[in-house]
């Protein structure tokens, strides 16, 4: 009797589902996302037109896989920048471990979610496919006029004998 009971049971659980529409026509209808939802990472501009990126690498160093890989440089007036910026996007698990390591808002995790690619090697994006125009989602943040200059270089120190300082 209680095999029927249960047959019965998961017979209503069934037909109850039918009606329910959970599925989604992609791409005709598109999905809701989240405020916190992370997209794929983008390379941002400050206000004035400039990249905030400074080379500093923290974000290849907190990628828990290690799909980023930049190499910096220094500008005449003794800015560092990001000569090369690449993230191998087939290796990325969007984890935001990036975007939060980096100092100068410069990389953000953008809403995009559908990129797919017939070969492995077009999911590298180089500096120039990252780069945005705009400044993302902090439009007035500019660290560009804080951080990326060279201080200027402290005096020599004064030669000292440490055995002066004894006893």
């Amino acid at each position: 009797m209680s095999l029927w009971r249960g047959l019965l049971a998961s017979l209503w659980t069934t037909l109850r589902q039918l009606r329910r529409r959970d599925t989604l026509e992609y791409p005709e209808q598109e999905p809701k996302l989240g405020e916190r939802w992370r997209g794929r990472p983008v390379l941002t501009h400050d206000p004035d037109g400039e990249e905030r990126c400074v080379a500093c690498e923290l974000c290849s160093a907190v990628c828990p896989t290690q799909c980023i890989a930049l190499e910096g440089a220094d500008r005449p007036d003794g800015r560092r920048f990001a000569q090369s910026f690449r993230i191998n996007f087939a290796r990325c698990i969007y984890c935001g471990l990036c975007e939060e390591a980096c100092p100068t808002l410069a990389i953000q995790l953008s809403p995009e979610y559908a990129f797919a690619k017939t070969e492995r090697g077009d999911f590298v994006y180089h500096k120039e496919a990252l780069l945005i125009e705009g400044t993302g989602k902090h439009p007035e943040y500019r660290y560009y006029a804080h951080a990326g200059v060279r201080t200027q270089a402290l005096p020599k120190p004064v030669h000292c004998d440490p055995r002066s300082n004894l006893p």
